[in-house]
């Protein structure tokens, strides 16, 4: 293999290798990933795995394998933020599981709550000293929501391989640039505000409209990248904007989706 090609393919590497890290690291350290604690209820280790998100109708199943037939459970819950009383949903036994509903809530509505268990010789409340919010949303089609996870992945793509080509002294500089200019532009400004519309009910609720972070980083990154290509397209030396663009997108895409996203104002 040829010196260029393995330069070519390297850089790729490199570029998808941290693009799968980012989106694992947002993933897993966002506001709707499920919260998991391993208890101990009368001597049985309990898997406890509390969802933070719901979509589409119907309301939301929180479920809990415990074997001991004794064992009962309740569900906690108020609306979110409000300074309700909590409210009391008795868990039904299904086999080995206690399922309890919470009620649906409109689009962007949240509800926080916990799980208390409970027999005649003990009772425990998970999570003890907080509670797990969970939001509501809309059902968002495949045919939108895939296209828009797989082009904004590749937006992260092109962006490390911009900026990494830029590092390197590439010669590909001004189309991957623009490349990445096209993802962010398409996925976040295009496909976003559809998925955003099915979920909550409103194409845009980032600056200038609303506070919602992820609509808000997604136009930082797009003017990043946008006054970066502007550069290069004018002046093929610069290759510090790309760098800066390449960083300003890194830094969005660490920051956890749906922080400060969306929420229902009940009053």
């Amino acid at each position: 293999m040829r010196t260029f090609d393995r330069h070519f393919l390297s850089l790729w590497i490199l570029a998808v290798v941290l693009t799968l890290f980012t989106a694992v690291y947002q993933r897993r350290t966002g506001p709707t990933h499920p919260f998991r604690k391993d208890v101990d209820f009368v001597g049985q280790n309990i898997q406890v795995e509390l969802e933070r998100s719901h979509a589409g109708p119907g309301d939301q199943t929180v479920s809990i394998a415990v074997n001991d037939t004794s064992a009962q459970g309740d569900l906690l819950w108020r609306r979110y933020p409000t300074l309700e009383a909590f409210s009391m949903i008795p868990m039904q036994r299904q086999g080995s599981l206690l399922v309890g509903q919470l009620p649906h809530q409109p689009p962007a509505g949240k509800l926080e709550y916990r799980v208390r268990l409970r027999t005649d010789r003990a009772m425990i409340v998970v999570p003890s000293y907080d509670t797990v919010v969970t939001r509501f949303r809309g059902s968002v089609p495949a045919f939108i929501l895939i296209p828009h996870i797989l082009v904004m992945f590749l937006a992260m793509a092109y962006s490390n391989r911009a900026g990494l080509d830029a590092l390197y002294h590439r010669q590909s500089l001004r189309h991957y640039t623009f490349m990445a200019l096209l993802m962010v532009f398409l996925g976040g400004l295009i496909m976003g505000p559809l998925v955003q519309k099915y979920a909550f009910g409103a194409f845009w609720t980032g600056f200038p409209l609303g506070h919602d972070l992820t609509d808000s980083k997604t136009l930082v990154a797009f003017m990043a990248w946008l006054a970066a290509y502007l550069k290069v397209r004018k002046d093929p030396a610069s290759r510090s904007w790309v760098v800066g663009a390449a960083l300003i997108t890194l830094i969005v895409y660490l920051i956890p989706h749906s922080l400060l996203g969306s929420e229902l104002r009940y009053e």
